[in-house]
């Protein structure tokens, strides 16, 4: 899927689907509160109310860079608190070369945070050690984030992605650290959005009058619009993920704003009530 934000170009790459395996991220959104909800059918849910969500990478065009924000699972990696993560072996990296983005010709990757799901390609196993996928990428880490991961991954599935997806790229000199508020460049600039993760951030694209939101995980699924305080057990702070949502979706609401979920599709923020729905594209 693709979309264009003034002169700015986002195409999505879809790594993974899932249709209803989701209880354990948000165990509030069962099917009965989801039916209650139906805009979000078909485009989030189905009729059962089961919960649509994906594992993606989004290529942003600008025009003078070519991006990659967050690089979901990978193949090969091990120690995955969720057995099915472990030794992959998909296709990724041809599908985004035959989505005309062949990794050599990436100049950024941006992680909106570092969790399991969004760093696993950073790096890609070469002759028994992982090395960057994007060879001539400079890779963009929330300093805020990095130090968090760096310091105070004590869990071993935790130790086990920051040493396969994170510390090979800064032991091969290609991490850029940056603050939360960062200008990536001319069209591209982060907001501080904490909550899931100590240091995530969302990603604001603005160009020729047109704006867009890439959220990361601030929500990962919609109906978290329509509850703000469902909170997903991934949240390293879950009252302060609830007043991100609130604080970032009350600023695109009602706005022409295309916004992107790290993993749901895109659509527009709605107030309704006291809180929001989206309403889907396409």
């Amino acid at each position: 899927m693709q979309w264009k934000i003034g002169r700015v170009r986002i195409t999505k790459v879809v790594e993974l689907e899932t249709v209803g395996s989701t209880r354990f991220i948000l165990p509030l959104a069962g099917n009965e509160e989801i039916r209650k909800l139906p805009w979000l059918i078909p485009h989030f849910a189905t009729d059962e109310g089961r919960l649509k969500m994906s594992i993606h990478s989004l290529v942003v065009e600008t025009p003078s860079q070519r991006i990659v924000v967050d690089t979901g699972l990978g193949n090969d990696k091990q120690g995955r608190n969720v057995p099915t993560w472990n030794n992959r072996n998909t296709p990724f990296l041809e599908t985004m070369t035959a989505a005309g983005f062949a990794p050599a010709s990436i100049d950024t990757v941006l992680c909106t945070h570092l969790h399991v799901d969004h760093v696993g390609w950073n790096t890609k196993l070469a002759g028994g050690k992982w090395v960057p996928t994007f060879p001539k990428a400079r890779y963009v880490f929330g300093r805020t984030e990095y130090e968090h991961w760096r310091d105070h991954s004590t869990d071993p599935d935790k130790q086990a992605v920051f040493a396969d997806s994170v510390k090979p790229i800064v032991d091969a000199g290609r991490a850029e650290l940056i603050a939360s508020d960062h200008r990536l460049c001319e069209e591209i600039s982060m907001i501080p959005t904490p909550g899931h993760s100590p240091g995530h951030m969302s990603i604001l694209i603005r160009s020729e009058g047109g704006q867009g939101l890439l959220t990361g995980d601030v929500a990962h699924h919609p109906c978290q619009m329509a509850h703000l305080d469902w909170s997903s057990t991934a949240d390293s702070d879950q009252k302060q993920s609830a007043e991100t949502r609130r604080e970032l979706f009350s600023r695109f609401a009602d706005t022409p704003t295309l916004v992107i979920g790290g993993h749901f599709s895109a659509g527009h923020i709605k107030r309704e009530g006291d809180a929001f729905k989206f309403v889907a594209l396409g």
